[in-house]
């Protein structure tokens, strides 16, 4: 025996490699997945849903509560396709460059139509529309200003929101009266303090991403500069 141990020799029992260079073993590749996949096709539906969801909308001047009727029939799916492609991305490694930009687009172009058409149709006031868009375009262009840092999550808050504002939309698709035009408004006023709640907690939580990613990147320059005037003496 040399009394060596064997995890000085090469590690855990490993014979050296001559030229004093150890072999790393390969990891495998994951192959991305190919454009028609599940995922990507439910995007695209809800996508060719915005054009229809409008003409059904507005067919025959906005109030004919059947055409409202198929309206909201289009904005269900277009609801529902969106809970089931980013879980399907996600489980089935289904990811492609294509679903990240397609489908938050496709996200806000249905409920951004609606919205803009339920106002111009006068169900919806104007207020209300603008706090939801302001809020949706906000938080994605805060995202991309935050993206270097990392990636502000879903949060629980937020997934209610959505929840609210697809509910509460779909109300007010609806040709619906009484009681239930009631409760479409309380629908709608909780979707709105939600949307706004959300929205304040995605900045902080952008502004504390950012604060961090930027004293993480003075640590790694400052030490650096430090390996880099060490090794100059």
């Amino acid at each position: 025996m040399s009394g060596v141990p064997a995890s000085a020799a090469g590690g855990h029992g490993r014979a050296p490699v001559r030229g004093g260079s150890v072999s790393t073993p390969t990891v495998p590749q994951v192959p991305q997945a190919g454009l028609w996949n599940i995922a990507n096709i439910l995007t695209m539906i809800r996508l060719l849903l915005v054009p229809g969801f409008v003409l059904l909308l507005l067919h025959n001047g906005g109030y004919d509560p059947a055409w409202r009727s198929f309206a909201w029939a289009a904005f269900a799916v277009a609801m529902i396709t969106d809970l089931f492609d980013g879980h399907l991305a996600r489980r089935y490694n289904l990811v492609t460059d294509f679903g990240k930009i397609a489908d938050p687009i496709a996200d806000k172009a249905i409920m951004g139509t609606a919205l803009i058409c339920l106002s111009a149709l006068g169900d919806l006031p104007w207020w209300v529309t603008g706090v939801i868009l302001f809020r949706e375009l906000g938080i994605t262009l805060m995202r991309f200003w935050v993206i270097r840092h990392g990636v502000i999550p879903a949060s629980r808050g937020g997934k209610l929101k959505t929840l609210a504002q697809g509910t509460a939309v779909g109300m007010y698709v609806l040709a619906l009266t009484g009681p239930l035009a009631t409760l479409r408004f309380w629908v709608m006023a909780v979707a709105v303090v939600l949307t706004v709640v959300t929205g304040l907690d995605y900045v902080r939580q952008a502004v504390v991403l950012r604060r961090a990613g930027l004293a993480a990147e003075r640590a790694r320059a400052a030490e650096a500069a430090g390996v880099t005037g060490g090794s100059g003496r």
